[in-house]
This record gives C-alpha cells, sequence and structure tokens, in this order.
C-alpha cells in the first residue's frame, strides 16, 4: 500500500483533531483519565454516574467539603469545552477546574461526559448535553448526593468555549420544553464558542426570548479570536425581548480559556470570583 495515501489528511482542525484518508483519527491533545477522589487540597469528592447505559454518556459528579451537612447547596450543571472533539469531563484539565469551582463556590456539581465529533459529530453533543439534564431532573430524589445536599430552586449551567455553546444551546431548549421539573436561575458562558462564516452580525438567535433562565454571564478575554462574537451574544441578549439581566467580564490581555492553564494568575482568579459571585448572588 502506498504509505502516502495511508497518510493521507483529509481534515486538519489544529490544534484539536487530525482525519486521514484511511479513517484513523488523530486527537493531538492528550485525554488521560483522571479518576475520581477526594481532592487533598480542596476535600472535594468526586464520583463518577452513567447516564445512558446505551450510549455510554456518562458525568462525574463533586461534593464541596461539607460546612453544614443539613444546608442544602446549589447545583452547577458544567459543560466542558474543547471543539466538540477534544478533551473529557475526566481529563486534568477538566477534574482540577471542577475542584476549585465546587471548592470556592461550596456548591454540588455534575460534568457532563458528552459524546464528541468526528465519531459522533454535532448535534450528538447537544442531545446527549440534554439528556444529561433529563437525568438530573429525574434523578432529584434518587441520587444521594443530589438528594441530600442539593437546593433544586438554584440551579445552575455553566461551560467555557464549546461547553459555553451547549449551554446556551439547553437554556434555549429549556425554555420551551419539560426536564421533569427542573428549572435555571442562570447560565455561566465562559469564552463562549460562537464561530461562524459570517460576518459577525449578520446571526442573531431568534430564540433569545425564550431562553429558560433569569441571569446570564457572559465572560470574553481580550485576545481571544471568539472575543468579537461573545460580545455581540451579550450586547443582542441585553437588547432582546428575554425577560432577564445579562452580565459581562472581559479579561485583559488574556486569550482563550487561559485560566484552565494559568489558575493562579490575577485574572484567573478574578475570572473565579466572578463566577462564585454569580452563582451565589439571589435573584
Amino acid at each position: 500500500m502506498d504509505s502516502s495515501k495511508v497518510d493521507e489528511v483529509v481534515f486538519d482542525f489544529p490544534p484539536f483533531l487530525r482525519v486521514y484518508k484511511d479513517g484513523r483519527k488523530e486527537r493531538i491533545q492528550n485525554s488521560e483519565f483522571i479518576p475520581p477522589s477526594i481532592d487533598p487540597t480542596t476535600g472535594v469528592s468526586s464520583k463518577d454516574v452513567v447516564i445512558d447505559p446505551q450510549t455510554g454518556v456518562s458525568a462525574r459528579l463533586y461534593l464541596p467539603k461539607l460546612k453544614d451537612p443539613q444546608t442544602k447547596l446549589p447545583l452547577v450543571v458544567y459543560f466542558h469545552g474543547g471543539g466538540f472533539c477534544i478533551e473529557t469531563a475526566f481529563t486534568a484539565t477538566y477534574h482540577n477546574y471542577l475542584n476549585s469551582l465546587v471548592a470556592e463556590a461550596n456548591v454540588v456539581a455534575i460534568s457532563v461526559d458528552y459524546r464528541r465529533a468526528p465519531d459522533h459529530p454535532v448535534p450528538i453533543a447537544y442531545e446527549d448535553s440534554w439528556t444529561s439534564l433529563q437525568w438530573v431532573g429525574s434523578q432529584s430524589k434518587e441520587e444521594e448526593w443530589f438528594k441530600n445536599y442539593v437546593d433544586f430552586d438554584r440551579v445552575f449551567m455553566a461551560g467555557d468555549s464549546a461547553g459555553a455553546n451547549i449551554a446556551h444551546n439547553m437554556a434555549i431548549r429549556a425554555g420551551y420544553s419539560d426536564l421533569n421539573g427542573l428549572k435555571f436561575n442562570g447560565i455561566v458562558l465562559i469564552h463562549p464558542y460562537f464561530a461562524g462564516n459570517e460576518p459577525i452580525g449578520s446571526e442573531v438567535d431568534p430564540n433569545f426570548s425564550r431562553l429558560g433562565c433569569k441571569r446570564v454571564l457572559v465572560c470574553v478575554a481580550e485576545k481571544d479570536g471568539l472575543r468579537d462574537r461573545g460580545k455581540f451574544y451579550y450586547e443582542e441578549l441585553g437588547k432582546s425581548e428575554w425577560d432577564g439581566v445579562v452580565e459581562f467580564m472581559e479579561a485583559e490581555e488574556e486569550n482563550h480559556v487561559f485560566h484552565l492553564f494559568n489558575y493562579t494568575c490575577k485574572n484567573a482568579v478574578d475570572l473565579m470570583k466572578r463566577v462564585v459571585s454569580f452563582i451565589n448572588t439571589s435573584e
């Protein structure tokens, strides 16, 4: 066999994914599985659950070190980033970030592991995420950590990059579909992956007014190529017929998802504080 044919690249999505003519798929960035644990730094506990045995969709649950076991806590449903094709809920990047978020915000969290492209192209990631939200609603009185520690009157969605895109789409769908009674107080969109071939301003989601929450926090980074679309989203949502409050935060001199890789820098600390404040502020 001609080795040049075998190694011919038919799709290149740097720095994420490469697909070869013979069908091989190469995820350029490492996605090593990190097991659940009791984090020695934060005291946060985690465990894995299966959402759908047929598809293999699963998630990781996080529980903070409890100061008062009788006090019910907010729930954050988190969708990881990675261009819909890399990273998982179980990589070190997201395991470490969720440990920090759960400890800082004093919340219970579930980090959804949706199926990824190209083996499972979009919209499968959206369908898996919706299935996961349905599962959360159905498990409010069944799953031990939900039943014992979650205040289901304070539920949020959050995500970065592609995960922020998913959170937006889930909030739109939640505005007109039932989730076993699950309602959302707000969503956090960190460096949202809103991309397109058309110029910014030529596309606006006509379903803005149906967004299934009352508060939105949009966070962008100054040097991020997706920054302008994130800001445009914030501006258009504020002008839409949606009956809610949208907030905006910009990290100066920073690139896309910088906070996941340089989490001790001032801008990352400030971003974490803003997210924590948003989650813990009463409507």
